[in-house]
Parts: C-alpha cells; structure tokens; sequence
C-alpha cells in the first residue's frame, strides 16, 4: 500500500523553506533570519511533528511504529531540519539546483519526544571548494523544552563546479565478504515519491524517471536519507532488541545512486561498519559506522 498523499499537507512549510532558499540563491541574496553575532545560526520552532506521519513514515522505512510510542525517529531530522539547511546553503555562491546529500552523522544523546514543539537550528559549518566542487557541512540541532538540544546532525553536500580533466576515477566502495546479512528488502519503484510525501524531499529525480533519465541516471533513485533510514531501522531490528533509544551514533557516506527500482541488503561487521548493497563483494550506496549501548547478536 502506497503512502497517502494527506501527508504532502504536512511538507508545505518544507516546500515553502526550499522554494526560498531557491529564490535567494537565484537573486545572490542572502537569506533572511542569519544573525552574524550569534554564530550563523538559523533557528526555529516547529509544532510537533503529526502522530499519522510518523507511524507511517517508520512503516514506510521497515520499522515498527510500537518502538517509537512517544518518541520521534531520529532519522527523520530533515523533515524538519532541510528548510533551514536549505536557507543557510542559499547564503554561498553556488547553485543550489546541482546540490547533492554526500552522508550526514547523526549523534543522538537522547530520543526526541514526539508531543512537544522542537526547537531546531542549523548553520555552515565549513565549506571546502577546490574550484572543481564544493564540500559543505551543514549542523543541525534539534531539541525540546524537556529534553535539550537532544538530537545534533552534521549533514555534508557535495556541489560540482568546473568539470576536472583527466581526473582518475575512484574505485567504488563494495560490501566486505566477512560483513554478515541482518536484513534484505525489495525498494518498489514508487519509494521515492513515497519518501518524497513523507518528508517534502520532492527533487524529480526521486520520482519521474524522464527527469532521472535526463539527469543521468538509469531511472529514479532513491533519496539517500531514505537508504540511511531503512540501514537504521535494521539495525533496530537486528542488533538493538527493537529499542531505537540505543543508538547513539551513526556515520555515513552515500557512496553511489541507488536506481529504482532495487533489491537490496544491509550488512554490518564485528567494528560495527554497516553497509548497504547488492550482495558480498557487490557495490555499496551506503557505507559508514555506528556505536549503540547493549548490542544483541554481535
């Protein structure tokens, strides 16, 4: 069953953040709201977060709604955090139609209730521009009256500029042989419009392939904070007995276009490396580490 399309109700203030993120970067204007004295920081108030999204959003993903009773997913932070992200990258000279999400850390020092107003900031954090492409890391805190700025996300983008001549081409990341199996899914093509309703993330090339195709791409692709989302869910699942309060920390990489649609593991190591693949020594779309409290079948 496919996600209701009453959800996209709930985007418009995502849809509204990105369209003037959009506007500034096109008129060079500096977005609106970033206070020099105070760090950069854009910051704002967000009412929670409706109780229907989020439950259908974990089913959307492969979690199970019962292990976030009260609580909200921590990798759901850029339904809330991309229109402030997209306004603070909107103060850089760069087009923000080419922007990329390369991998993001997540640091959760304690689960977000779901029935309070989040207090959200973000701001640049470094750029790194070679003249060929643009690395930019972006922080983005999350907290509520009772809980603290519980939930700290550094997500970095990649922005290519100038076409490099003869630049060697990188070996592409692949599964590990010894990395064991905890989880194996079919992603149906309508997963990233899904993913798109459930968040506000609607780039077409999520969602219509003429569109990915003209891009580059083979067809849609997955968002790649739909691939960490559903990494996480099996590691809930898998390692952590159901409860998403033990994990602490998850870092990764989106190492290449996951093409829709797919059939596709996640596998993790004994130094807690996860992945997620087609299958041992196959190519990864997402590589990185995690550390959590009381593993289980390590």
């Amino acid at each position: 069953m496919g996600v209701p399309t009453k959800h996209v109700l709930s985007q418009l203030p995502v849809l509204r953040g990105m369209g003037q993120a959009a506007l500034s970067s096109l008129t060079r204007r500096p977005a609106s709201g970033i206070d020099p004295e105070r760090g950069g920081w854009l910051e704002a108030e967000i009412p929670p977060r409706p109780a229907d999204l989020v439950r259908d959003y974990v089913k959307h993903v492969g979690g199970d709604p019962a292990w976030y009773r009260g609580r909200l997913p921590a990798h759901l932070f850029p339904q809330w955090g991309f229109p402030l992200a997209a306004r603070a990258l909107a103060v850089l000279p760069y087009p923000l139609g080419r922007v990329v999400n390369a991998g993001c850390r997540i640091e959760q020092r304690a689960m977000l209730p779901a029935n309070e107003p989040l207090r959200v900031r973000a701001r640049i954090e470094k750029v790194d521009d070679d003249g060929h492409r643009a690395l930019v890391t972006q922080r983005i805190e999350t907290g509520t009256e009772s809980a603290g700025m519980a939930l700290v996300a550094e997500m970095r983008t990649f922005i290519p500029l100038e076409k490099r001549e003869g630049k060697e081409k990188k070996a592409r990341p692949t599964v590990p042989a010894e990395a064991r199996e905890i989880a194996f899914s079919r992603i149906p093509e309508s997963a990233g419009l899904d993913f798109a309703k459930l968040t506000g993330d609607f780039n077409p090339i999520h969602w219509i392939a003429p569109y990915a195709r003209a891009a580059g791409f083979r067809s849609c692709i997955l968002h790649g904070f739909s691939t960490l989302a559903r990494a996480i869910e099996a590691l809930n699942r898998a390692r952590l007995a159901g409860d998403p309060g033990r994990l602490s920390v998850i870092d990764v990489r989106f190492t290449r276009p996951l093409v829709l649609p797919a059939r596709v593991g996640v596998y993790v190591d004994q130094n807690r490396g996860i992945w997620v693949g087609d299958a041992h020594g196959g190519g990864s779309y997402l590589e990185g580490r995690f550390e959590a409290e009381a593993e289980v079948g390590r």
